[in-house]
């Protein structure tokens, strides 16, 4: 690998050979998300390499380390019965959930005549961190318009109840399940007096607060303010993250918040931070998402000057953006120039290329590169095969698409929802709604549990064809299963029997 101290002025023209290269195929790209074509959800699970910037496996949160060690044993009793015996593991979760289930049947009696405090004290239920995570998220599943003041007043009356009891102590996670139950009822005030109390209690707030925060307060018109906040906070500064303000980029990038990436890197530079890769490769995204594609370039340009070489994610960057502006012989000199200069491509630098030019519509061009991570040596991946099954879905050739999905099973990729999400999608554009409806009873059978958005693409596609009892049919076939059935007011005129 190169660097500016070594090489000076050459690097800095090898650096500014990829500003021109991406410039080349930019200028005829009007609109960074041009081809929008249903499919959003792949290139999002794509995007993510973006966003996580090599530290998934260090984001995590203390609480989840918390919850590991409950989920072993409290105060290690259950440790060795653990590791020993599955079935008194299995037994102990099953105990945690029937504690569980009866206490949300006491927080729904609480009202005039029923104390729900005094039944809880009376019930002698030991409270632990799995259990308090148990009851918030059956509170959390089951929060919809109609009673949204009522669960958020619930869940804090256990909150606070489970706070009070001897030998245990929230742990971040679980003032964060709180505040996703006072999200999703709109209790902002509510949500700011928690992150004051957790300040004042000692716990960190994290990168996961801030996301909780922006996410619910962005949508209200109150992001500026959230991060505004987070930015004179003295309390917020999340490793691994080399200051707070790359950290609040970082949750921003994940939400979406594009302008507003700009806004914070201006107060970055005013307050006199220097930027490092990470912030360039935020900005990058940003700005590309945002089609301002002159400074995009400008960025990269400023890379090479401040003495940045770019890492595995700014190529990352650059294949998705050659990919979409289908500039496949661009993406293959970029590719060698990668190999010149130190970096191997990887499955996930030729998935994102392919994805790219997937939605430039270039399945020939698709076929090659996919053919090409085989010739390299590299396996591809579920991922790669569902971005290559997505674009024949889209390109109307299912047989092609059902082709890959078989070949992926047999070379020991399992598909994931995602994948069967765009076969279940792709049988539905050739109106083969009973081989759709099998395929997600098919992916249960291995183990694949549908999501929300695999029942939606079938219900929909069922109504748009005016099979109307088909669709009730797919929705019931959900209920019964108990899967998201507080989302089940999404489906437009259904009511449950």
């Amino acid at each position: 690998m190169y660097s500016v101290a070594l090489f000076g002025r050459r690097v800095i023209q090898r650096f500014s050979y990829f500003s021109s290269f991406s410039r080349f195929l930019c200028n005829q790209q009007s609109d960074a998300d041009g081809n929008g074509n249903g499919f959003g959800r792949i290139e999002d699970y794509l995007n993510e390499s973006w966003k996580s910037i090599n530290y998934d496996n260090n984001m995590k949160d203390k609480s989840d380390i918390q919850e590991s060690i409950d989920f072993i044993g409290i105060n290690g009793c259950y440790e060795g019965h653990f590791q020993q015996n599955f079935s008194s593991r299995h037994n102990f979760i099953e105990k945690i959930r029937n504690e569980a289930g009866m206490i949300l049947e006491i927080l729904q009696r609480d009202g005039p005549g029923f104390d729900a405090k005094a039944a809880l004290d009376d019930s002698h239920i030991t409270v632990s961190s799995l259990l308090v995570r148990e009851v918030l998220l059956g509170i959390l599943k089951t929060v919809n318009n109609a009673n949204k003041n009522r669960y958020a007043k619930l869940g804090y009356k256990f909150f606070v109840w489970s706070g009070q009891q001897e030998n245990y102590r929230h742990t971040t996670n679980s003032y964060h399940l709180i505040m996703k139950i006072f999200a999703e009822s709109e209790e902002f005030k509510a949500m700011w007096r928690l992150v004051d109390e957790m300040i004042e209690k000692g716990y960190p707030t994290t990168a996961r607060t801030f996301n909780l925060l922006i996410c619910t307060c962005g949508e209200a018109g109150l992001a500026r303010k959230v991060v505004e906040r987070f930015i004179k906070s003295k309390t917020f500064n999340y490793r691994p993250f080399r200051h707070s303000f790359n950290a609040i980029l970082h949750s921003l990038l994940g939400v979406n918040q594009y302008r507003l990436i700009e806004w914070v890197y201006q107060q970055m530079l005013v307050e006199g931070h220097i930027p490092d890769i990470l912030t360039y490769n935020i900005l990058l995204c940003s700005k590309y998402r945002l089609g301002k594609l002159d400074q995009f370039h400008r960025l990269l340009d400023e890379m090479g000057r401040n003495g940045f070489s770019p890492d595995f994610h700014t190529f990352n960057i650059l294949l998705h953006v050659l990919g979409k502006g289908d500039k496949p012989l661009a993406a293959v000199n970029l590719l060698n120039h990668m190999k010149e200069v130190g970096y191997e491509p990887s499955i996930l630098h030729f998935t994102t290329l392919i994805d790219g030019l997937s939605r430039a519509g270039n399945l020939d061009a698709c076929k090659y590169f996919f053919e090409e991570v085989i010739r390299q040596g590299c396996v591809p991946d579920v991922v790669c095969y569902t971005v290559m099954i997505t674009g024949y879905v889209v390109a109307g050739e299912l047989d092609k698409a059902q082709e890959l999905f078989t070949d992926m099973i047999v070379n020991g990729q399992l598909p994931n929802v995602f994948t069967y999400n765009s076969m279940i999608r792709g049988l539905c554009m050739a109106e083969k709604f009973d081989e759709a409806f099998m395929m997600v009873k098919e992916m249960e059978l291995r183990g694949c549990n549908p999501n929300f958005m695999v029942y939606s693409t079938l219900v929909s596609y069922l109504k748009h064809a005016g099979k109307l009892s088909k669709a009730h049919e797919v929705i019931r076939y959900m209920v019964d299963k108990g899967q998201y059935i507080h989302l089940v007011p999404k489906f437009k005129r259904y009511r449950r029997c």
